[in-house]
Formats: structure tokens, sequence, C-alpha cells
């Protein structure tokens, strides 16, 4: 289970975040943890589907021009999710935590030049992790980092598929910039490049937030958006209207889909681009529901949450992140089933 690339978190640790009551379960208490088994394969006969996969990185917005802080989004998800309770609607029976993958030794620095290779070093690190959970059959959910992780992950799915991915993203940025070295802001055109992606689909796109050569290369690849100026604020169609026709899309090919959401997307997330302008967090909430209980969806990446950027402090921005992504997770998993 690639214990040299991963942190993995024991019963004491989880324990020790966890707010404990008489007569309840809380999913820390309840999920399982990789030193329960001996492989992947050994983890799906026990009945788990899903595996949390933290990665504590701000190295891709950083390369990408950008701020960081993406590297809390991680621990923000821990300190929530684990509290939420463990009923029948949800239990931690099928949920595996399998820690967060291994970024602290990269040195800091703030050259792009060495940042864009660190990048790479990252990806190479996330492949390793993820191809063997694909391959048994097991749904990630990716938390925190960057957007530039959307790249390893849609690789080590469609390695493991054996066909390329039908994504949807759900974005104020396209993510669809020029292979000018790897950062959070062309994962997707790397994918696609190298034959890993072969549908996508922004849902909440800003207009004046993307490049004319990346909305060219969009159109180029016949790769459809739907912009929040459509949406919010011209009104030509509603949010449920564009959902509908993202599902559309990504049915239509019937490839194994992937579920993108940054946090960017959410107004006044603290993100590494924080908007005030963007979807409500119900939306993104509704948005997972309808992917995961829809289509073929093979996993969820929940990227770019950075709780220092909150305008009342990193404390707050740990409460709020940290709800919104565990919120997330949990539409996720529940409709996806």
């Amino acid at each position: 289970m690639n214990p040299a690339l991963i942190r993995t978190l024991d019963k004491q640790r989880i324990l020790s975040l966890v707010s404990q009551r008489p007569g309840e379960t809380k999913l820390g208490q309840s999920l399982r943890l990789p030193a329960e088994y001996q492989n992947w394969q050994a983890v799906r006969g026990d009945g788990c589907r899903y595996v949390l996969l933290g990665v504590p990185e701000q190295v891709g917005p950083r390369a990408n021009c950008g701020k960081g802080g993406a590297h809390q989004g991680w621990q923000a998800f821990l300190s929530a999710f684990l509290n939420l309770q463990d009923n029948q609607l949800m239990g931690g029976g099928q949920l595996l935590l399998l820690g967060e993958l291994i970024c602290d030794d990269l040195p800091d620095t703030d050259d792009l030049v060495q940042l864009r290779e660190q990048c790479e070093e990252i990806d190479r690190r996330l492949l390793e992790v993820l191809r063997p959970i694909f391959a048994a059959d097991l749904i990630p959910v990716v938390i925190g980092g960057g957007h530039n992780n959307a790249y390893a992950i849609i690789r080590a799915c469609s390695e493991a598929r054996g066909q390329p991915l039908a994504v949807s993203n759900l974005d104020p940025h396209a993510d669809f910039r020029q292979q000018e070295g790897r950062h959070s802001g062309n994962a997707f055109r790397y994918a696609h490049a190298q034959g890993y992606l072969s549908h996508y689909s922004i849902l909440g796109l800003h207009e004046q937030k993307n490049s004319q050569e990346a909305l060219q290369a969009l159109a180029q690849n016949g790769f459809p958006w739907f912009s929040i100026q459509q949406i919010q604020w011209r009104r030509e169609l509603t949010f449920t209207q564009a959902l509908e026709k993202v599902l559309a899309y990504l049915k239509g090919p019937n490839l194994p889909v992937g579920a993108e959401l940054d946090l960017d997307a959410i107004s006044d997330m603290p993100t590494s681009a924080i908007t005030r302008a963007g979807v409500a967090l119900d939306d993104a909430i509704y948005y997972l529901h309808r992917l995961a209980s829809q289509t073929r969806v093979q996993y969820l990446h929940l990227a770019e949450a950075a709780p220092q950027r909150h305008p009342a402090g990193e404390e707050a921005g740990m409460r709020v992140t940290g709800q919104a992504l565990a919120e997330l997770a949990c539409t996720f998993i529940s409709a996806a089933g």
C-alpha cells in the first residue's frame, strides 16, 4: 500500500480528533485503516468501497503563479468528517482512511522552474499510490492540494480501466492552459494531450478568468462549458439545466467518469483563488449528488481549499472549509451508493 509515499494515521491519532459521546458512533470510530489489511484486494473483499486520500501540497497553485494555502485542506476535512455520525444512511465500514501523500519533503522554493519540477514529482507519487487503488475497483476520494493533481488521478484511472475518461469539473477556471510545465492550471490539457481524457466539461466557468487560447483549445476539442455569467448573471439557463446538459454529455460515450470540484467555484470559500461571484455551496453539493448517482463515477477530487485565506483568520477558515469538504464528500459517497 505504498508505505514509503503515504503518512498514515493510527487509531489513537484519529480518535484524538473525534468528540466522542456515549451511545453514538462517529465515522472516525468506525472507518477502516490500512493496518487492518494485507493488500487492496483484501480491502475490497471486506466491503470497503471508498479510499480517503489527502494531498497536503501547495506546489501546484504556486507553480501556476497563484496563492498558497491548499496544503491545509486535508486537515480541515479530517476535523469535520471524522466527527460525522455513523448511521444507517452512511457507515464507516465502507471507508478506508489511507492517509496523506508525503509532500513536505519537497524543498521550499519560489523558483517557477523548480516548483513545476516538484509538481511533476507529486504526479509521480500520486500515480504510484492510485494505480493499485483503481485496479482493485475502489473509488478514491482525493482531498487537498491544487487542481494540478487531477492529471495523476485521471491518468491512473485511465490506465487501470484501459479507457480514456469523461470528466466534469465545477470550476471558474478550465485549467486548460498551455503545456508550459506542470502546474494547477493545465492538468486537463496534459491529460487530454496524452490520451487519458477524451470528454471534458466545465460547469460554472468564469468567462473572464480563462485565456482566449484556452477557450479556443476547448472549442477545437468539442469540450462544452457553461459559464457563471450564463447561469447566474444573464439567466440564460438555470444551474440545473446546465447540469443536465453536462450529464447528457458525460453519458454519451459510456466512458468511466471523473468528478472534479474546485472549491474556487463556491462563493466566498477560502481557496487558492477565492471568489465573491461563484455558485452557492448548496449547488455544489447538488452537482456532486447528481454526478455520483447518474454516471459511472470512478473518483472524487476536491481541490484548492485554503483555510488560511479566510478573512477572519486560519481558525475560521478551517471550520468553513472543513465543513464544506465533509458535506461534499458525504454527498458523493451517499449518492454513489
